[in-house]
């Protein structure tokens, strides 16, 4: 019996987040799920999306920083997490559990 090759092509979450409210609701279920490593993923997914250059500019962190606090090794400190968010345009609520 032949074995079928399977053909796949990369996903790249970041060409899903079109405009504020894709990016306010992928932002939202990561911080629904809780997971520290899944909403630094969220953050550099997103600032991908918008352009990591921009979201450096835009928050006062470096490039370099930028990348290493949001990568796959990634811890960024809260503060940065707050510039990231705010230079998203987006700011963070809490609602009752």
């Amino acid at each position: 019996m032949a074995k079928t090759k399977l053909k796949t092509t990369p996903y790249d979450s970041a060409e899903y987040l079109k405009n504020k409210k894709d990016v306010a609701a992928y932002l939202d279920a990561a911080l629904e799920d809780g997971d520290p490593a899944l909403i630094r993923h969220a953050l550099n997914v997103i600032a991908r999306a918008r352009g990591m250059m921009q979201i450096a500019r835009d928050s006062g962190v470096t490039r370099e920083s930028l990348y290493r606090a949001l990568g796959e090794n990634g811890n960024p400190e809260f503060t940065t997490v707050l510039k990231v968010v705010h230079a998203l345009g987006m700011r963070l609520r809490t609602r009752p559990a």
